[in-house]
């Protein structure tokens, strides 16, 4: 009689990466600044430019109703400054340039709390709206990649932008299947992590850390909003022991 061994069921977390991880704004609003210049249009106010985290370029330049026929042009002058130009003053002060993309840090505490999680078991994926090819150096490039398991983004050519796109790659990744007893919690600071887990029938824990306006994440849903990282593995921990 052949063995059988039984499939570990997992308990999946995905995780934001813009406004949970890191704090990317300095190099996503220098070129988004970037792109409205080349776009020869007036670059939005402070507050507005804050709401390009986390959504898609090309949704957010719809919000600013810029033209159709300019969004392709506005995110080739977008990906060119934030992944491919060395424009931008290093924020942490090493006195060199950089891409807008390396115009970040990982939030204080990040790395701890995902050696906790991983530790405890959990199965930890980056799951953003941002380009892959984008977002998997940036992982890199602040050593978090060897603390995820999987890193999901965006497509480059369109065709996966919004965040349950991004959660649906990623489960067909990982071969994801509930009725095998696979579960699975989003981690994330904006809207479309909310909405996005929503439309997969997923919950979403907050991260008040983030660029969320007020009240964004509990408007849309989230089922808890944490406000400090170090709240995040025992919120992960308490959220799937509610399950069993």
């Amino acid at each position: 009689m052949a063995d059988f061994t039984p499939v570990q069921a997992r308990k999946i977390v995905l995780l934001d990466l813009d406004g949970t991880l890191i704090a990317s704004h300095p190099g996503i609003l220098a070129s988004v600044r970037k792109m409205f210049e080349g776009l020869g249009l007036a670059v939005p106010p402070e507050e507005e430019l804050r709401r390009f985290i986390g959504p898609s370029i090309a949704d957010s330049l719809r919000r600013n109703h810029v033209e159709e026929s300019l969004i392709p042009e506005g995110i080739a002058i977008y990906r060119k400054y934030y992944n491919d130009y060395a424009s931008f003053e290093d924020p942490a002060g090493s006195g060199h340039l950089l891409p807008g993309s390396l115009c970040s840090s990982v939030f204080p505490g990040i790395p701890a709390q995902l050696e906790d999680l991983r530790s405890s078991g959990f199965h930890l994926s980056v799951a953003s709206c941002k380009p892959e090819y984008q977002a998997r150096p940036i992982c890199q490039h602040f050593r978090l990649d060897a603390l995820l398991d999987d890193i999901f983004g965006a497509s480059r050519d369109g065709s996966r932008v919004e965040k349950a796109q991004v959660i649906s790659y990623g489960f067909a990744q990982l071969g994801f299947n509930p009725d095998a007893g696979d579960r699975a919690l989003m981690v994330g600071d904006r809207w479309t992590d909310a909405d996005g887990a929503q439309a997969l029938g997923l919950d979403c824990l907050g991260c008040g850390w983030g660029y969320a306006e007020d009240d964004e994440l509990s408007a849309h849903g989230c089922y808890r909003v944490i406000n400090h990282v170090n709240q995040l593995s025992q919120a992960v921990n308490e959220y799937f022991m509610s399950l069993n």
